[in-house]
């Protein structure tokens, strides 16, 4: 519901108000859209196993959504990154050596969407190969597996290779979105020290818009440090377990949930988009009166 809600709100701004619309609008709502299905293909396998449905995917079925999740995944990561380095860039434009790299990235945006689609698309083709559709819920042997697919764990150096090819993506952004949340923790705090000899405290006390963005921004780059690091963790874990134990895949489904299902809340609380966009209180007012109706 928050990401649909998120996506709706975005989309009106691009449509109807293009003139209140950011650059940096264009990466939130690729970030949404990349959420909305990633929580599907997340929860939907574990929602049926609990009813007991059997043979709900065949092997075109688990390749197809094993391979969009995967892929999603990686473009959260990805998009999350340029997230966090288009925003560094933004707060960091008042110095001169910035002047330029502003002014062009915003030209980079969509390049790089399709760079993220292309790389993420090309990295997990290998995982849907072996993947195979199963009608035991109970699983044995190392490698992938949830109540519908399984996929044999290879020993050798092709699997090795292929975890390596993994990491050094996941590194690569983790390294970025680490780099540039620290450079914008340090310019937030020179700004603080600066504010603090001003003369009026109440012009003290106000936040810039930038600032503000960039508290979001680092916000959502902290939740998703912590819960992709705690999923991979997991996920790791349950992969090189012989016997599957359904509860690890439980925690694993959540983990890998929790992150795409927190961030809409959080950029509507903290972008205050409800406040500047009178189309977005009306959209609250229908939710939370089909929610009353339906309570």
């Amino acid at each position: 519901m928050g990401n649909s809600l998120l996506s709706l709100l975005y989309l009106y701004t691009f449509l109807v108000q293009p003139h209140m619309k950011k650059p940096i609008d264009a990466i939130f709502m690729h970030l949404t859209l990349v959420n909305i299905l990633n929580l599907p293909l997340t929860l939907l396998p574990n929602i049926m196993a609990s009813f007991g449905v059997q043979r709900f995917l065949d092997d075109v079925g688990c390749k197809a959504v094993m391979f969009l999740f995967r892929v999603t995944r990686g473009l959260s990561i990805c998009t999350t990154s340029l997230l966090s380095v288009f925003q560094a860039i933004t707060i960091s434009s008042v110095q001169a050596q910035w002047v330029w790299l502003k002014s062009k990235s915003s030209l980079w945006i969509f390049p790089s969407f399709l760079f993220f689609w292309v790389l993420n698309m090309a990295i997990y083709v290998p995982v849907i190969i072996d993947l195979k559709s199963t009608s035991n819920f109970t699983l044995v042997g190392s490698g992938f597996s949830n109540a519908y697919c399984h996929a044999i764990h290879t020993e050798g150096s092709t699997s090795g290779h292929y975890l390596c090819v993994l990491l050094a993506r996941d590194l690569v952004f983790i390294i970025l979105m680490i780099t540039t949340s620290l450079h914008m923790v340090k310019l937030l705090y020179q700004h603080h020290q600066r504010t603090q000899h001003l003369h009026s405290p109440s012009l003290a006390s106000q936040p810039a818009p930038e600032n503000k963005a960039t508290h979001t921004i680092l916000l959502l780059v902290s939740c998703f440090v912590f819960f992709y690091c705690s999923n991979n963790i997991m996920l790791f874990y349950y992969f090189y377990t012989a016997v599957k134990i359904p509860i690890v895949q439980i925690i694993v489904s959540i983990l890998s949930s929790c992150y795409p299902t927190i961030i809409p809340f959080l950029l509507l609380k903290n972008n205050k988009i409800l406040s500047k966009r009178p189309f977005s209180l009306s959209l609250m007012r229908i939710t939370s009166g089909q929610n009353s109706f339906n309570g």
